[in-house]
């Protein structure tokens, strides 16, 4: 039992909703669908009336039979019959037809409005919870929740149809009607014994197969480094306890819903030999005519159908229920990052300024603590320290992927948290040190922060980039298709590309991530060209990773715990012995083209 509900418990964003309060959410994507509704409505009312003729008119001619007058209306009997199963056939053809349409509708409303809050979610969303169990969310649970909505539309069409054939059997037979009525509250009440351990299996159900996704997703991401150290057999071995996992929660699941239907329908068979006896001995005595008898088991055995229907509704409906209820959490999921306002931004200089700034992943232990750092507007800072010192940090609050808790950060004198994020955001540009490239071609990705770019200004932008010489090495030129994640390009044309991309967008701040960290020299050099290009007259923060960059840049921040040790530029620090010559000797003294083993170490002042 332990092992089956590993690793399945809810994500933090989770929250539970009643069904009063899913139902509401559910019932308003089906407002803007009423006339299509109506319809269906209307097809389920003739259905359902057509339905219950079928047995009349046979009733009808038994009783003449036993007259011996069927002769006479038997032409009329078979067409009346026939007219009811094709008129039947059509109304609920109608029915199906329309009840698709609007299903597929209310899916594609929910799943769109599950993917933009996607797209709202903060950066630390995505740290905190694994890609594939979203993605899950998004695809999967909003399948099941068409489950909710076929079980909806199913429900009217079984409620009139056992109201129709609820009132034929008390004009026929007050006494039998009765007695089975009788036995209807046990049905209902044996399908609501099922419906909290149906919702509990199908959350775990649907936690299960987001596990497997998200195991899938990384597995496909990073198969190339299990593929270079032979680790296919570990992959596996990871995999399987999962999906063997998914597989056991699955089968309870498939347990309690395939139990509760022989049970239902044992019941209903129960009773209706009740009814058979009684009928019977009521025919025999003479209260009952045969036709009267034969109506009233044919209408009993449509009746015991939608009435197990109905009861099992909600036994059913969990499963639908559980994935609005996932669905609905991920939209309703609080942001962290929030605007106090959304003012214009207009083009920004690019001064900025930490004051008195706190944050922290996690709040108990706070990153940074009081931070304070000026960057004028146009100056080119790298950003230097070991491992965890706050480099990244910094240039994740800049670009307002995260909140900080406490303290201002000011662009232009004014709180980012006051500015439309929208409008802030078009004027960051950043570059990752291994960015990601869409599916498409070359000018398809350079294009990507502003689509209405025409070709001419691609060309333009990808020829400033180390003169353009770039694309000559390109199979198609701009035309090329970088395959996915841009993995038919290298490193360096893929940094490249992200340098063009950033001048299309002209943005007024620059956040890089060293683009030459993982090139060769002769890329390096390329990439070095393009960078004097895309951050000439921008702000521009550089975590730096070369020699190369921080010789040349305006100011070095060095950083340690989220502190600032020491600033300035790179001839005055090495002078000045301190913590910077810590740095340069562990990260950078080795990317000197003179260097040799043993020599160039910076030795720190006394």
């Amino acid at each position: 039992m332990g092992f089956i509900m590993n690793g399945l418990d809810v994500e933090d964003y989770d929250r539970t909703y009643d069904d009063r309060e899913l139902l509401r959410r559910v019932l308003r994507y089906f407002r803007p669908k009423f006339a299509a509704m109506a319809l269906v409505a209307v097809m389920i009312v003739l259905h359902s009336l057509t339905q219950t003729a079928m047995p009349l008119l046979i009733s009808w001619g038994v009783d003449r039979i036993e007259a011996g007058t069927v002769a006479d209306i038997g032409w009329i009997l078979t067409a009346g019959i026939l007219a009811a199963g094709v008129l039947g056939w059509v109304f609920n053809f109608f029915r199906q037809w329309y009840s698709a349409k609007v299903t597929g509708d209310v899916v594609l409303d929910l799943r769109e409005d599950a993917f933009d809050a996607v797209l709202d979610r903060d950066m630390s969303f995505y740290d905190e919870h694994a890609t594939g169990k979203i993605v899950s969310r998004v695809t999967s649970d909003t399948d099941d929740f068409a489950t909710v909505v076929n079980l909806t539309m199913n429900l009217l069409s079984q409620v009139l149809l056992v109201g129709f054939i609820t009132g034929l059997l008390f004009l026929r037979n007050v006494e039998l009607a009765l007695l089975t009525l009788l036995v209807s509250p046990i049905v209902i009440g044996l399908a609501l014994l099922f419906r909290r351990v149906a919702r509990r299996n199908t959350l775990r159900a649907q936690r299960s197969l987001a596990r497997v996704n998200a195991n899938l997703q990384e597995t496909m991401g990073g198969i190339s480094v299990a593929k270079n150290f032979r680790q296919e057999h570990t992959v596996y071995s990871e995999f399987r306890p999962i999906n063997q996992q998914s597989y056991a929660v699955t089968l309870r699941q498939g347990f309690v819903f395939s139990g509760i239907f022989p049970l239902l329908f044992l019941v209903a068979g129960l009773a209706t030999v009740v009814l058979v006896q009684v009928g019977g001995t009521a025919v025999i005595g003479g209260s009952l005519s045969a036709g009267d008898w034969y109506l009233f088991l044919q209408a009993v055995a449509l009746f015991w159908f939608p009435l197990t229907s109905i009861a099992a509704f909600w036994s059913q409906f969990q499963q639908g229920m559980a994935a609005s209820e996932r669905v609905f959490a991920l939209i309703d999921a609080t942001p962290r990052v929030v605007q106090e306002d959304s003012q214009p931004v207009g083009r920004l200089a690019g001064h900025i300024e930490f004051r008195n700034l706190t944050f922290g992943y996690e709040p108990a232990r706070p990153v940074l603590r009081e931070f304070n750092l000026v960057i004028e507007a146009g100056e080119t800072v790298a950003l230097v320290g070991h491992t965890g010192a706050g480099k990244s940090t910094l240039s994740k609050l800049i670009t307002r992927f995260y909140e900080f808790s406490g303290g201002r950060l000011l662009v232009d004198g004014r709180d980012i948290r006051s500015l439309d994020i929208g409008e802030y955001r078009q004027q960051i540009g950043a570059v990752p040190q291994q960015p990601f490239l869409f599916s498409g071609t070359v000018a398809d990705n350079i294009r990507y922060p502003r689509p209405e770019s025409t070709d001419a200004e691609v060309l333009t932008a990808a020829s400033q980039v180390a003169g353009g010489e770039w694309l000559e090495a390109l199979p198609d030129g701009l035309a090329t298709d970088v395959g996915e994640f841009g993995r038919a390009l290298s490193m360096g044309q893929r940094q490249l590309v992200a340098l063009a991309r950033l001048l299309v967008q002209d943005p007024a701040i620059v956040v890089l991530d060293e683009a030459t960290a993982s090139v060769d020299p002769l890329t390096e050099a390329q990439i070095s060209e393009g960078l004097d290009v895309v951050l000439a007259g921008r702000t521009s923060i550089v975590i730096a990773h070369r020699l190369s960059t921080i010789e040349h840049v305006d100011r070095i921040i060095v950083l340690d715990h989220g502190r600032i040790m020491e600033e300035g530029d790179h001839a005055t620090l090495l002078r000045a012995g301190g913590r910077y010559c810590e740095v340069y000797n562990t990260y950078f003294r080795h990317q000197s083209p003179n260097y040799q083993p043993g020599s160039g170490f910076v030795p720190a002042a006394p």
